[in-house]
């Protein structure tokens, strides 16, 4: 080790290369933006390759594949439609805190650092080849992090290295050389400088590849009239009772409710619909085909089974496909299967039961709703749409794959995870005006919402302040046993705090029950209860 000279002319041991390195949150700052500016160019590489492969949506799918049900619902319960954002902004914060740990390390011991940044890395190339579709370009997206986390995170230590070179040493007198002389100023500017180029390509990358990941939605799809259209809808009562639910949900509106953390990019040129498994003549059909067979419109809603009593995951659509009636015949499924595996495109699989899909009910390989293509959010270019059964068994997005099977044989997505195998939907009712703890002037007021019980069809709604008796409420328009039902009671309001109650009843004479349900395994039961305080 070399010398210096102290002012009394004695000599002292110059600090060591490291001592006069600066702080490890120099070297923490540097590893997170090597590991965001990584990212942000896997994002973009995946954009072209596979936007499923992308570094944090592969971890994050691996995350959503491995967490219990009870955390997945309570995920669901508590943050709705932003659950994936959340789930995304979580696995990249986590992410970051490692590689700002690993840059701790990296500022003593180089070696271990990068080979520990590499290696945080290259865990999205492992989690993008679990998925179920992945094929040997998926690992692209994973290297190209790896490769530009490292090589950026080297060169910024290097940056750090040499400014601390050239700051002031403490122990250095007059008689020391020009570099413990040096302010470092110049060091410091440098490192910022690139501190911000890391940042903004970061950004810019993360940017382009999410644009690019968004690409791909029906646009140039034009659709043939139905064989067997429907006549409008009649008008629902939302234009008289305000605040109550469209009768006809809008597209933009419609909720969505799913696994995907990036929306399947699905080219009709490409896309095929396969029907094999147990069947006695397996065929393959192109989105043309699909539309030159039988097409028909079908008013149905759909029912998420995560739906809380009262719950926001309900539309109802018009719907343009063709029955999976017709296409199960052709192919002839065989005696002893009774389910149809439907795979999606982006590996999700949903088990149905054959009956349901060769009843009277009419269930449909859906290509549009209400009007338009399917909305890429939705399932374009086709997908599941099954009367009476909640979304997990019968509603299959990015539609790909029919496989007729056995309960015995094959489990999907959800049964693997204890939901129930068959889960027809359970009949409810929703109050949607007024709100909770809403305060009202006294007077009149409706109170309106919709009520449902799809393949039974609702008979009566009903609504009860304050304990009192039941009363019959209006009912709106009638598409049918497997549309819901707007409602409403107009109310002569008094001051005061007030409990308003609903329940209906379907076709059957069956009163939706009273006891409260978690919606795991098979659906929430339970009356919808509201307060609102009258002044």
């Amino acid at each position: 080790m070399t010398t210096g000279l102290t002012t009394s002319g004695t000599t002292t041991p110059e600090p060591s290369g490291s001592s006069r390195r600066p702080a490890g949150r120099w070297y923490a700052g540097g590893a997170v933006l090597a590991a965001a500016a990584g990212a942000g160019v896997g994002h973009l590489v995946a954009g072209f390759v596979s936007p499923e492969a992308s570094p944090v949506l592969a971890v994050g799918s691996t995350v959503i594949d491995l967490t219990p049900t009870p955390v997945k619902e309570w995920a669901v319960a508590t943050f709705g439609t932003a659950d994936k954002p959340i789930l995304i902004g979580s696995v990249a914060i986590g992410a970051l805190a490692v590689a700002g740990m690993i840059g701790v390390v990296a500022r003593t011991r180089r070696s271990v650092g990068l080979a520990l940044l590499g290696a945080l890395a290259l865990t999205s190339a492992l989690a993008a080849t679990l998925r179920p579709t992945s094929i040997a370009v998926d690992l692209i997206p994973g290297f190209v992090t790896a490769l530009v986390g490292v090589a950026t995170a080297s060169w910024f230590f290097g940056l750090l290295d040499r400014w601390g070179a050239t700051a002031v040493d403490p122990a250095a007198g007059a008689g020391a050389d020009d570099t413990a002389r040096g302010d470092g100023s110049s060091g410091r500017r440098h490192v910022l400088a690139a501190a911000a180029g890391l940042g903004a390509l970061a950004a810019t990358a993360g940017s382009l590849g999410q644009a690019l990941s968004r690409s791909g939605s029906p646009s140039t799809v034009t659709l043939p009239p139905a064989a067997e259209p429907l006549a409008p809808l009649p008008r629902g009562l939302e234009e008289t009772v305000r605040g109550i639910s469209a009768f006809r949900t809008p597209n933009k509106e419609f909720y969505r409710i799913d696994t995907a953390l990036v929306i399947p990019r699905v080219s009709v040129e490409g896309w095929k619909l396969t029907i094999d498994g147990e069947v006695d003549r397996p065929y393959t059909v192109t989105f043309d085909d699909l539309l030159a067979m039988p097409l028909v419109e079908r008013d149905i809603t759909l029912t998420c089974v995560s739906n809380e009593v009262g719950g926001p995951y309900i539309g109802g659509a018009r719907w343009l496909g063709v029955r999976t009636r017709d296409l199960l015949e052709r192919a002839g499924v065989r005696t002893g299967a009774d389910q149809i595996l439907s795979h999606s495109t982006e590996g999700m699989t949903i088990s149905t039961p054959v009956q349901a899909l060769t009843d009277d009910r009419e269930a449909l390989v859906a290509v549009a709703m209400n009007g338009e293509p399917l909305p890429a959010r939705h399932g374009f270019p086709a997908r599941l749409v099954t009367p009476g059964l909640y979304g997990f068994v019968g509603a299959t997005k990015w539609l790909t794959r029919m496989e007729a099977t056995t309960y015995a044989a094959k489990r999907a997505y959800w049964t693997e995870r204890d939901w129930a195998t068959d889960a027809p939907v359970l009949t409810q009712s929703r109050i949607d005006t007024p709100r909770g703890l809403n305060r009202l002037d006294a007077g009149r007021v409706v109170i309106g919402g919709v009520a449902w019980a799809q393949q039974r069809g609702i008979a009566k709604v009903e609504v009860r302040v304050d304990g009192e008796r039941w009363q019959d409420a209006q009912l709106g328009p009638d598409a049918g046993i497997d549309y819901w039902r707007q409602w409403f009671l107009p109310w002569d309001a008094l001051p005061g705090r007030h409990d308003l109650t609903v329940r209906a009843t379907d076709l059957n004479g069956d009163v939706q029950p009273e006891g409260r349900t978690a919606p795991f395994p098979e659906g929430a039961r339970g009356w919808h209860s509201i307060v609102v305080i009258i002044d």
